[in-house]
């Protein structure tokens, strides 16, 4: 089930977060957050009356969606960078299809004129996932990530809303 998340499941937001900060390049965040971080980082998004959304099967989160501002000057108020994280569990198994139709539907009733997505490169499975939603590439910056003793490349996908 697909449904929008509610602070309390701060928790299991934050137990799939961290787990890419300690095992992954996909975010370049280096120190685990606090659950306290994750309530504030889901207010603030709230508070931009944008989706963050949760697929839950069992009462167990297993990844989230959402849509957060893209830059914070004026003009980029119609822009939103949108992000996607799914428990290690959950891989391969449609939830990013899933949470990403429900997060586009929901951007689609809003004041938004273009979502984009960073990328850390390469990675194929994210790649396709924005590509399958009509996303196209507009930006590749070449090494302006360091984690875990390598440089990392960042790609970016738009799409207009």
């Amino acid at each position: 089930m697909i449904r929008s998340a509610v602070l309390d499941d701060a928790k299991a937001i934050l137990d799939i977060y961290n787990y890419y900060i300690t095992h992954s390049v996909v975010t370049f965040e280096e120190v685990e957050i606090s659950v306290n971080e994750m309530v504030q980082r889901i207010q603030k998004v709230f508070s931009l009356d944008l989706p963050w959304l949760v697929a839950e099967e069992g009462g167990e989160i297993l990844g989230y969606a959402y849509a957060n501002a893209w830059h914070a000057r004026s003009a980029y108020q119609y822009s939103v960078e949108i992000s996607a994280y799914l428990a290690p569990s959950a891989i391969s198994k449609g939830l990013g299809t899933k949470l990403y139709k429900e997060l586009f539907s929901k951007l689609e009733k809003t004041k938004v004129h273009t979502a984009i997505g960073g990328i850390a490169l390469p990675n194929e499975a994210s790649v396709a996932l924005h590509e399958k939603f009509g996303m196209h590439k507009a930006a590749h910056y070449k090494d302006v990530g360091f984690k875990f003793d390598q440089w990392i490349d960042v790609g970016y996908w738009q799409i207009l809303i």
